[in-house]
Parts: structure tokens; C-alpha cells; sequence
């Protein structure tokens, strides 16, 4: 079925072909033809930003390119080197499918989560994704983690480092060591069957997050991917690690601080403790 889509000199036509639409132009006696994905998206890709400007058009051309449709929401934390405008000036090529929200100061990575959550739970997406812009994460991965879940029936799909050996590139050894050891550790302080506790390439459900109350997460840093992953756990969602290849950035700088990494082990044993005293339950309430 074609519908019309504008007039006056220049007349516009969609047709739908496999879920996708066929876009002809007619300006004068010429056709132009584009064929583009379709704009409802059960997916959003959550992509926390603070100087990414060597990355972020790269990765959400690269996300927008995959055979699944995605939505994308940036959440920018008043980049100085002008991320964000590089994402204003792509919104009208890709309208109704990129977003982006300016937060006022670098307000920490799980901050940036909590608000992205509440946006897309505001909204009809099922599937909530989070990825880095540095393609430290492989959009084509994306692919895995939403079939694990919409097709496998897993409530949280994670991308993990750790289920086979080590799978980092580009990493020196102190820090393979590093982060190895310490999910080993967040694994036997909370007795959590998660390999890689810290990863940050994942994909939830909506009744995940709607179960979760969102105001009551803790932790800014690493400690908020622990503290994510324990609660769904704790909650008995059905947790399923997927085999990625972690590939260290190229373009910019790592968000790692010595604060963040303390906050990691201390928190997990936070975390622990809380739940002996007060165990985790289920979130009755409402996180729009």
C-alpha cells in the first residue's frame, strides 16, 4: 500500500516491503528511491556520553546500519568537546529514532542509567539496552543480547568478558588481572552465578527494570553494574551471559578513577550486608 506523504512540487511515497519502507521522491519527472528501516523500535540502546566526539556519530551509524531496527538515546553529560552538538546536527537524518538528553555536569555513569531507565519506561520500549560509545562494545553484538532475551525468554542478557577464558583486546595485563580478579571476588562475596559482574553491555527487559525501584540504586560507578545485576538476580530474573570480545578504546579516554574502583569493592560488601538485614524484594511502585 503506498501512502502520500507530501505535495506541491515535490510528492513523496512509502511502501512497506518486509518491515521496512520504500521511500519515492518525485520532483518533477525524476523518482528517487531510499529504501529505510522501519521508525517503531521495540529496542533502546542507552549510551551514557562525556567527550566522545571521536566516537559517537561512528557508533550510532554503525548501530542504525544492523538488520534490526534500534532506537538510540544519548545521554550527555555537558561535554566540553561538543558531543552533543555532533548528535543535534544527526537527529534530523535519523528523526524519531535518535535522542538525546543534556544533563547539566558529569553526573556519573549510573546516574546517566537510572535517568535513561525512566525515560524509556515512559515510553512502549521493551527491551532496554546499555553500551559504551567508545565500541569498546560490538553493535553487532546487539543482535545476541536482544535474541536471548525476545526470542530465548532471558530477562537480562549480558555481554560477557569471561565465560571463556579472557576475551579483551587492546588491555595491558595489570588490567586484565585487575578486572578478572574483581569479579571473582563480587562473585564470592555475594555468591551472585554472574562471570562478569562489572560488564556494562547489556539488555533488559521492561518488567526487569518496572520490578527494580530505580531511586533506591546506590552506587554511580562499577558498583552501579554489581548492584543491577544482584538485585535482578536476587529478584530470580533469568540472567544469561553471552561471549563477547571486549576491545579497548582507540579515540578518547578512559572514564576509569581510582574512586570508582573503590567504590567496586566496597560496595559489593554494602550490598551484601544490606540484603542479610534487609532482603531484596520486589518494587510494587512506579519509576515514570
Amino acid at each position: 500500500m503506498a501512502i502520500r506523504l507530501a505535495s506541491n512540487k515535490q510528492s513523496a511515497f512509502q511502501f512497506q516491503i518486509n518491515g521496512n519502507y520504500l521511500l519515492r521522491i518525485c520532483s518533477g519527472n525524476v523518482f528517487h528511491e531510499k529504501l529505510t528501516r522501519q521508525i517503531v523500535a521495540d529496542s533502546l540502546i542507552i549510551i551514557p556520553t562525556y567527550n566522545e566526539k571521536e566516537n559517537i556519530e561512528k557508533i550510532i551509524r554503525k548501530i542504525f546500519s544492523l538488520e534490526k531496527g534500534f532506537h538510540i538515546l544519548v545521554i550527555d553529560d555537558s561535554s566540553p568537546d561538543g558531543t552533543a552538538d555532533i548528535v543535534k546536527k544527526l537527529i534530523p537524518e535519523f528523526s524519531k529514532r535518535l535522542f538525546l538528553e543534556i544533563r547539566k555536569g558529569k553526573l556519573g555513569l549510573g546516574t546517566a542509567y537510572i535517568y535513561g531507565f525512566k525515560w524509556a519506561l515512559k515510553r512502549d520500549y521493551q527491551y532496554i539496552f546499555e553500551m559504551d560509545a567508545d565500541f569498546s562494545h560490538n553493535p553487532v553484538d546487539l543482535i545476541k543480547l536482544y535474541d536471548t532475551c525476545a526470542k530465548d525468554g532471558y530477562d537480562l542478557a549480558i555481554g560477557s568478558r569471561y565465560i571463556h577464558g579472557v576475551n579483551v583486546i587492546n588491555w595491558p595485563m595489570g588490567r586484565v588481572l585487575m578486572s578478572y580478579y574483581a569479579s571473582a571476588y563480587v562473585r564470592f562475596i555475594t555468591r551472585m552465578k554472574v562471570r562478569d559482574t562489572t560488564a556494562g553491555f547489556k539488555c533488559y527487559r521492561r518488567e526487569v527494570l518496572e520490578a527494580i525501584n530505580l531511586d533506591k540504586i546506590k552506587f554511580t560507578g562499577y558498583a552501579f553494574q554489581i548492584e543491577m545485576k544482584y538485585i535482578t538476580w536476587k529478584l530470580g530474573f533469568k540472567i544469561k551471559e553471552i561471549s563477547i570480545i571486549f576491545t579497548d578504546r582507540t579515540h578518547g579516554d578512559s572514564k576509569m578513577t581510582k574512586g570508582i574502583f573503590k567504590e567496586a569493592i566496597f560496595g559489593v560488601i554494602e550490598l551484601r550486608m544490606r540484603n542479610i538485614f534487609k532482603p531484596v524484594r520486589k518494587f510494587e511502585g512506579s519509576n515514570i
